[in-house]
């Protein structure tokens, strides 16, 4: 008699991570993932609420995984060392993870309530990273933006092979951080100026 499958959520998650990174998240579906951890489709509904579930819990699991490695590479850092340790890792997770970090982007419910506080999460570690700079609440949420554009600007042309000259690609990276951080100082400073002839 063969051993029956353990089958739970973490375990789901690996498998449909594995299959969106190789194949690509329009590949997802109950059937494929089923056939992947070796089970019927309907076993996974003790687990997820059909495919927007499993989508809403891919995200969820990538904004996790997300946060983390990124927490973990400005740990010990401020300022712009903690912006391009922010940058590359952000980059790698993107490249090591495609499918995932596409779920990140693509959520079906942004009002999911787990699904929002995850993303919180994410987005409250970016700020702290900008807060070494001495902006207002306000100015950090314009900052956090323009650097989450820049950068998923940078990989989406990547992922979709916009970049076709033979120059260092990463190269190209360095120089938009480079870029992006002396347009802050230069805005601190315009700040600075504008709040001493007060």
């Amino acid at each position: 008699m063969s051993q029956r499958t353990r089958i739970d959520l973490p375990t789901i998650l690996k498998a449909a991570t594995e299959i969106v990174d190789s194949q690509g998240l329009e590949s997802l579906g109950l059937a494929t993932l089923a056939q992947k951890l070796g089970i019927r489709s309907p076993s996974l509904y003790n687990h997820i609420d059909g495919l927007p579930g499993l989508r809403i819990e891919l995200a969820i699991h990538g904004c996790d995984l997300l946060n983390s490695v990124i927490s973990r590479a400005a740990i010990g850092k401020s300022g712009d060392n903690a912006v391009y340790a922010l940058a590359e890792e952000y980059l790698a997770f993107a490249r090591s993870h495609p499918g995932l970090y596409e779920a990140v982007q693509r959520v079906s419910d942004p009002q999911e309530g787990q699904w929002q506080q995850t993303a919180r999460r994410l987005v409250e570690t970016v700020v702290q990273v900008f807060q070494h700079y001495g902006l207002d609440d306000y100015t950090s949420i314009h900052a956090v933006r323009s650097f989450r554009s820049m950068v998923h600007g940078f990989i989406s042309l990547e992922r979709n092979e916009g970049f076709k000259m033979p120059i260092s690609v990463d190269d190209s990276y360095r120089f938009l951080i480079d870029t992006f951080l002396l347009g802050l100082h230069s805005k601190m400073q315009a700040a600075q100026c504008a709040g001493e002839l007060e």
